[in-house]
């Protein structure tokens, strides 16, 4: 195996299949994008949502207690909170 199989195998455990989590993804942020509210945040709240839906789609595909996971979305909702905090 090659360096980016190696990667990809290790990746396939914690993170899951990809195309099992790009279809678990995009239905999250397909049920966003939906929404009406979707339309009034600012593109950094969309982004943050974006990989938020890809950090919960690799919870559920891969390895549910893969710390790394979890402490992505607690930094892009924290990334989000300051951005609201600091236009108070």
């Amino acid at each position: 195996m090659s360096g980016i199989d190696d990667l990809l195998a290790e990746r396939e455990i914690t993170h899951g299949d990809f195309s099992h989590v790009a279809v678990l993804a995009n239905a999250i942020q397909h049920t966003l994008r939906c929404s009406s509210g979707h339309e009034r945040l600012p593109v950094e709240a969309v982004v943050a949502l974006d990989m938020i839906a890809v950090k919960i789609a690799r919870i559920i595909a891969g390895d549910a207690e893969h710390a790394d996971h979890w402490q992505d979305i607690a930094g892009y909702a924290t990334l989000i909170a300051r951005m609201c905090e600091g236009e108070r």
